[in-house]
């Protein structure tokens, strides 16, 4: 019985002195207002933009390391400089369809060396006619009443 007690005991303590937060861990200092846009319906092949705003909410400079695209038809754009506290920045997203349906891709942000955080586009994308345009006969017409 003595021995059962014991081992419980042990596990106890070794279970609860896992369970103890790290406060040697940083806080995380960037926020975003937003981590997801939906597009909606988009047409193919022509390029589609959206800036995704970040604050800064540390008492130190932040700089982002790095912004990768899951894709190369999706190309992040961001200012290489340091981030002041308590101030924002902009990541600018291009998406570029080649095909028609449903997208979604992920951009992720590495900063303060080793913290990342992802962002998230998605929407339809729907097929461009051939060709180009029919002409306007209507146009040609009006022209001509107002000569």
């Amino acid at each position: 019985m003595r021995k059962t007690l014991s081992v419980l005991a042990l596990l106890l303590s070794c279970f609860l002195a896992g369970a103890q937060t790290n406060t040697s861990v940083s806080a995380d200092v960037l926020r975003l207002k937003e981590t997801e846009h939906n597009f909606g319906k988009i047409p193919q092949g022509r390029p589609v933009y959206y800036s995704f705003e970040v604050v800064n909410t540390g008492q130190e400079p932040l700089k982002l390391d790095d912004v990768k695209a899951s894709c190369g038809c999706t190309t992040p754009e961001w200012s290489r400089e340091a981030i002041a506290p308590g101030a924002t920045a902009q990541i600018r997203v291009g998406f570029n369809a080649a095909a028609e349906n449903y997208f979604e891709k992920y951009i992720t942000i590495t900063y303060n060396t080793n913290q990342t955080k992802q962002l998230k586009i998605f929407g339809n994308v729907w097929k461009a006619p051939e060709g180009a345009a029919p002409a306007n006969a209507s146009v040609q017409f009006l022209k001509k009443q107002t000569l």
